[in-house]
């Protein structure tokens, strides 16, 4: 069952979730018992209805419960769960956003210092690849017979099978294992590289840098298989062509290692380095000031809302009720339109708020370090957390499915999972 289950999450994470967690994706308790108190409450007089079986129409139950949720969090990191939090959060620079991007992560107290520091990166995080041999496009050697062979990520070890038959070539048994190793979504990456008319098949780990100080990401063998083995030797696939390296890097010229290109930063910065820095020129990296942090913050939040209704309105032509999902979020914009207009945004006949820069800007360095200027924005941003909730607790809601019965009022069950059947969906070809 562990197995089971090990499958349906990483599904999940890959084709529903393939976004970055925060922390507001952890919980206490007393936050998961609301939550479901909530819930309860919710389904107390709540009719029944058939379970929904299409799978574009399961597919889209959770993706919008995602994207409520990624709503939610970005509202979060702008400090729109703490009362007067709303907008204060800091933003940092880099002067070459080409090698290195960043963002700032502190918390308001710990902004008073200013930090900054200078970055130069000598050498980037790289993935473990392997290259097998180059053969021609010919038919192979291996005799006609269902093969297997192991890769060990981790502490995973994962068969692979696949069947050669009479005249398949080099090339298209290369395709075949590329295909197989891509779909098993393993965090390998495979793919034929081709030279002078030769092919060869490439494993690439997606993770960079040397962990716990093994040599490797990952390691390919038949010696153990359940199948007939031999592919590995055939083409090489076991040989190691360049082995995962950390980066490396100096702050303030200090040397320092990371297993990864992203990294942090003393806690205040979150760092992606993407290139090496030229010869002796660091980047300097360092805070904003308060009517660029309040600009960026604010651009922040009508971009986390216009993605949410872009996401929304991607279903317009195939559910029905997303329709309405996005009328609701619009009509949240729309009370607040008139303000929004005074500080440089406008509703879209879309549902989504342009922004002038300019007008924005403006706005901010008239407002100095006084927020009470923003007071209309951090209403908004209230409604749409508020929502973004709603949305996230039950996004059957917005399913168009058929009801069986209603039930009776004041004379009922609790069924405290029915707004959680998108769950279940998870599990669909799986139990």
């Amino acid at each position: 069952m562990s197995a089971v289950l090990n499958t349906v999450y990483n599904n999940y994470l890959t084709a529903y979730s393939p976004r970055q967690l925060t922390k507001y994706d952890t919980h206490k308790k007393s936050e998961l018992r609301s939550v479901y108190n909530s819930i309860i409450k919710l389904n107390k007089d709540a009719p029944w209805y058939l379970p929904t079986t299409s799978k574009d129409t399961q597919y889209y139950a959770v993706d919008v419960k995602e994207n409520a949720r990624e709503l939610h969090n970005s509202i979060a990191q702008l400090g729109g769960l703490e009362q007067d939090g709303m907008f204060r959060k800091k933003s940092a620079y880099s002067t070459n956003n080409d090698i290195a991007e960043v963002t700032y992560i502190g918390s308001e107290a710990s902004s008073a210092a200013s930090p900054e520091f200078d970055l130069e990166v000598r050498t980037l995080a790289t993935p473990q690849e392997n290259l097998g041999y180059f053969l021609p496009d010919l038919a192979t050697t291996l005799a006609p017979d269902t093969y297997s062979f192991d890769i060990a990520v981790n502490d995973m070890n994962y068969e692979f099978q696949f069947n050669i038959n009479e005249g398949d070539t080099n090339r298209q048994i290369m395709e075949r294992l590329s295909r197989l190793i891509n779909n098993a979504d393993i965090g390998i990456r495979a793919e034929v590289a081709e030279s002078d008319s030769r092919y060869a098949l490439r494993l690439t780990s997606d993770a960079t840098g040397i962990l716990n100080g093994r040599p490797y990401h990952f390691r390919v063998s038949d010696d153990h298989t359940s199948k007939t083995s031999g592919v590995v030797d055939n083409m090489g696939l076991n040989y190691i062509s360049h082995s995962a390296d950390n980066a490396s890097f100096l702050i303030n010229g200090e040397e320092r290692s990371s297993s990864s290109n992203h990294f942090t930063v003393g806690k205040l910065f979150d760092v992606q380095i993407k290139a090496v820095s030229p010869e002796d020129k660091p980047v300097h990296i360092g805070l904003k000031t308060d009517t660029e942090s309040i600009t960026d913050n604010i651009n922040q939040l009508v971009g986390s809302y216009n993605n949410f209704i872009r996401a929304a309105s991607s279903y317009l032509n195939t559910q029905s009720r997303s329709r309405q999902l996005v009328r609701e979020f619009s009509s949240i914009a729309s009370l607040y339109g008139n303000s929004l207009e005074s500080m440089g945004m406008h509703l879209e006949d879309d549902g989504m708020l342009s922004v002038n820069d300019e007008r924005l800007r403006q706005t901010a360095a008239a407002s100095g370090n006084d927020l009470s200027a923003f007071s209309v924005l951090k209403d908004f941003s209230s409604s749409l957390l508020h929502k973004s909730d709603q949305v996230s607790l039950n996004p059957m809601d917005y399913v168009d499915k058929k009801i069986v019965a209603y039930k009776n009022p004041g004379h009922n069950f609790i069924s405290p999972y029915t707004t959680s059947a998108y769950s279940g969906m998870m599990f669909n070809s799986y139990c």
